[in-house]
C-alpha cells in the first residue's frame, strides 16, 4: 500500500474537506467553525442503496456497519462527479481506543486506492497527535469553540425533541435549530468569543425560544435511544429511527454527544485508578470535568428557569445513575456509558428504549444487549428491544420489532 498522502497548507487554500454525516446539527456547527478559521468544509447528505452498496464494494463484509457506511458515502460522493477528486479530501475520527473505530481510517485509505482514488488526501481528526498534517491543525481556539458548539448542539437537540411531537406548524422546531445555528456561528465570526461569552445568555434565550413556539399537548409515549454511537445517531445508519417514531406517535429522548465525549476523558481519570498511571495528569483531566460539570449545571439552569422543558442529564448524574449494574472497567465502544444512558432514561420516567448496535459489535452486544436483563431485574417496568443494524438486516423486521415494543409500551399505559 502506498505511503499516506499529507494534506499539506498549499491544499488548505483550495481543497474542499468532506465530512461523513452522522449528527446534522452537531457536525453542522462543528463545520462552521472550521470554516471560520479558513478550511472549506461540506457535511455530504448522500444516502442510500448506493453508499451501502459502494462500502460493500470497497470494505470486506466483516467490518463493522459504521465504517462500511463511512466509508461508502465517501467513495460514492467522490464517484459522483459532483466533485474534482484532485482538489478534495476526507476528515474522520480518530481514538486510538480498542474499538474497531481507530482502524476506519486505514480501511478508508485502502478502500481509496481499490478505487482508483489513492491520491485523495485523508484526515485523521484526533486531539493526541496520531498522524499530523501541515495543512491541518487542532489549535486551542479551534478546539474550544468546537466544544461550545458541541454544547449548544446538544441543547438544541434535546429540546428540538422535546417539542417536535406537539408543535402545531409541522418543521418549526427544525426551523428554529437552523435559526439558531445560523446565529451562533455568526457571533462567532464576528468574535471569536462571543458565544462563549454570551453563553449563559444564549441557552436562556434559546429555551424561551422554544418555549414560544405553538404546540398541543398530547400524551405520547417516551422511547430512548442507545446504543453504538454511529448508529444512535446516523439517521442512515438507523433507517430514519427518529422519524418512525415520531411517525407513530412517540416523543424521542436522545442522550447528547457530551456525555460520550466526557466518557472519554473520564476513562483516563478511572484508568489511572484502576491500574496506575500520572496523577498529574489525572488532576489536570479532573478539573477539566469540574469545569464541564458547571458548564452543564448553568445549561440545566438556564433551561430550567426560562423554559418548561428538562435540560439535557448532565454527565455527572449519568454515572451516579450507573450504580452498580456494571463497572466503570468496561470501556469498549461506548462502555459502561451505554448501560448508565438506560439506567438514567429508565430512572427518568422513559422505561421504553431502543438499543441500537451494529452486527458483530462485540464490546455494545455486551453493555447493550448483555445488561438487559440485569436492568429488567433493576427496573421490572423496562422495555428494552434491541435492534441490530448492517447490510443484511431488513429494514421491515426491525419496524416489526419496535411496533411490538411500541406495543408493550401502551398496554402499559392503559
Amino acid at each position: 500500500m502506498q505511503d499516506r498522502i499529507e494534506f499539506t497548507r498549499e491544499m488548505k487554500r483550495d481543497y474542499t474537506i468532506l465530512i461523513p454525516n452522522m449528527l446534522p446539527v452537531h457536525l453542522q456547527l462543528v463545520r462552521d467553525v472550521f470554516q471560520l478559521h479558513g478550511y472549506r468544509m461540506e457535511l455530504l447528505q448522500n444516502e442510500g442503496p448506493s453508499v451501502v452498496e459502494t462500502g460493500l464494494k470497497y470494505v470486506h463484509n466483516d467490518t463493522c456497519y459504521p465504517a462500511l457506511l463511512c466509508i461508502g458515502q465517501f467513495i460514492d460522493a467522490l464517484q459522483s462527479g459532483k466533485y474534482d477528486v484532485h482538489k478534495t479530501a476526507l476528515i474522520i475520527t480518530q481514538t486510538g481506543g480498542g474499538c474497531r473505530a481507530s482502524n476506519y481510517i486505514f480501511l478508508l485509505r485502502k478502500a481509496l486506492v481499490k478505487a482508483g482514488l489513492g491520491f485523495v488526501p485523508v484526515i485523521s481528526l484526533n486531539p493526541v497527535g496520531l498522524e499530523k498534517n501541515s495543512g491541518f491543525k487542532l489549535t486551542l481556539t479551534l478546539l474550544l469553540q468546537s466544544m461550545m458548539m458541541i454544547l449548544y448542539a446538544d441543547v438544541l437537540m434535546c429540546l428540538k425533541n422535546q417539542l417536535e411531537p406537539y408543535e402545531n406548524e409541522k418543521g418549526a422546531c427544525v426551523a428554529l435549530v437552523d435559526a439558531w445555528a445560523d446565529r451562533l456561528t455568526e457571533q462567532f465570526r464576528r468574535n471569536p468569543r462571543a458565544a462563549a461569552l454570551r453563553f449563559k445568555k444564549n441557552v436562556a434565550q434559546i429555551a424561551k425560544d422554544f418555549d414560544a413556539v405553538p404546540y398541543t399537548p398530547a400524551e405520547k409515549i417516551q422511547v430512548g435511544i442507545v446504543g453504538e454511537i454511529y448508529v444512535k445517531y446516523s439517521h442512515m445508519a438507523n433507517n430514519h429511527l427518529e422519524q418512525f417514531l415520531l411517525d407513530q406517535g412517540c416523543q424521542v429522548n436522545v442522550p447528547g454527544l457530551m456525555g460520550f465525549l466526557l466518557n472519554a476523558l473520564d476513562h483516563s481519570i478511572d484508568d489511572v485508578d484502576l491500574y496506575g498511571g500520572n496523577k498529574v495528569k489525572q488532576f489536570g483531566f479532573k478539573q477539566v470535568m469540574r469545569y464541564v460539570n458547571h458548564v452543564e449545571q448553568t445549561i440545566s439552569n438556564a433551561i430550567r428557569n426560562n423554559s418548561r422543558f428538562n435540560p439535557p442529564t448532565p454527565y455527572k448524574v449519568t454515572r451516579k445513575e450507573l450504580g452498580d449494574t456494571l463497572g466503570v472497567g468496561c470501556k469498549m465502544g461506548e462502555g459502561w456509558l451505554l448501560t448508565a444512558e438506560m439506567c438514567e432514561l429508565i430512572d427518568s420516567g422513559v422505561p421504553n428504549i431502543v438499543c441500537v448496535q451494529p452486527f458483530g459489535c462485540l464490546p455494545n452486544h455486551i453493555a447493550g444487549k448483555g445488561t438487559i436483563r440485569a436492568l429488567r431485574e433493576k427496573y421490572p417496568k423496562a422495555n428494552i428491544v434491541p435492534i441490530d443494524y448492517d447490510p443484511g438486516a431488513t429494514r421491515v423486521n426491525q419496524e416489526n420489532r419496535l411496533k411490538l415494543m411500541l406495543a408493550v409500551a401502551r398496554e402499559e399505559k392503559q
